[in-house]
């Protein structure tokens, strides 16, 4: 086992180009995340690739490939980590992370991205005993879906949408970040990465190197995480929901709490097969910002209002007081 099963993040003070390494923020399977200063000591989140399968860190901090036969899967992460930060760097847009820098050093790639204050979804939902107000999850998913829309214009995906990558600014919007595609395309080219998605949030097509990924990956993650939002464990993984299906609808679980637009809007972004899903996020979008939706609580009230007609008819009008 090499020194990169350690993934051994670059020390405190560690300068690399403009930047100072303040501390390792987080580290992954694919990449290390640094919070750094530059110059004028404004933060930055920088994103160091270094696959820990395929690559070690030399003492001197520079990034090797210790197996020659690893070369090539290196080099086309390489290639696609540097192709996400170059798409991203072209997006402004409130809710999707700023990518201001992406440079080459210690032989690999750096992406430099804003670093925002606040906390995950992930760490709200914890916060609020998990389960969020329908009027909340409906304004976060919906400006979420707005930055997702431009994301998608330039032809990248996410495919690691989840409540840990949903970040909760301090000022109330939501922010994606730890974008998956490069982490992706090498899972279906090398058998050291296939196991890198998120299971409950990755789509049956990611499994499965012979089906197309496309916007519908994108929204059954957008689905499960609307479930978890919910109150909902995370679903089974795709691949044991195509073996025997045990998730229970969302339009079942929370009908009681949640309108049946959005529970029924959920469900259909949790379709296993991507044609029975919403054919793009936009449609999502515009599903989450109708505001007039139905109220559960007065639906159940009907329903029970119908239990009672009902009973009422099997006695007889007699209001349980038996025959004479």
């Amino acid at each position: 086992m090499t020194q990169s099963s350690k993934q051994t993040p670059l020390p405190p003070g560690y300068r690399l180009a403009e930047y100072t390494i303040v501390r390792q923020l987080s580290v992954g399977g694919f990449s290390i995340v640094y919070l750094a200063l530059d110059d004028d000591d404004r933060k930055f989140a920088i994103k160091e690739y270094l696959p820990r399968n395929l690559a070690a860190r030399h003492p001197n901090g520079e990034v090797t490939v210790p197996l020659e036969l690893d070369r090539d899967a290196f080099n086309l992460g390489l290639k696609c980590f540097f192709e996400e930060g170059r798409v991203l760097s072209a997006i402004a847009h409130p809710t999707v992370v700023r990518v201001s820098n992406f440079f080459r050093a210690n032989h690999t790639v750096y992406m430099v991205m804003e670093y925002a204050e606040g906390r995950s979804l992930a760490r709200e939902l914890e916060l609020v005993g998990g389960q969020m107000q329908e009027r909340q999850v409906r304004k976060w998913f919906a400006a979420l879906l707005s930055g997702l829309r431009e994301v998608h214009s330039q032809r990248l995906l996410h495919l690691d949408i989840k409540p840990a990558n949903i970040y909760l600014r301090r000022n109330g919007v939501p922010l994606l970040l730890d974008f998956g595609a490069a982490r992706q395309t090498l899972s279906r080219t090398d058998k050291h990465f296939a196991a890198m998605y998120t299971p409950g949030f990755a789509a049956p097509e990611q499994y499965d190197k012979d089906q197309p990924l496309g916007p519908w990956t994108d929204i059954y993650a957008i689905g499960a995480c609307l479930y978890v939002c919910m109150g909902g464990d995370v679903p089974p993984g795709a691949k044991a929901r195509l073996a025997g299906d045990t998730l229970v609808p969302a339009a079942k679980a929370f009908r009681h709490q949640y309108s049946r637009e959005l529970t029924e809007l959920c469900d259909r972004c949790l379709a296993l097969r991507s044609d029975d899903r919403p054919t793009t996020v936009l449609e999502v979008q515009k599903s989450l910002q109708q505001e007039v939706y139905s109220d559960p609580l007065r639906e159940t009230a009907g329903e029970g209002n119908r239990l009672v007609g009902w009973i009422k008819g099997l006695t007889g009008g007699r209001h349980g007081k038996g025959t004479e």
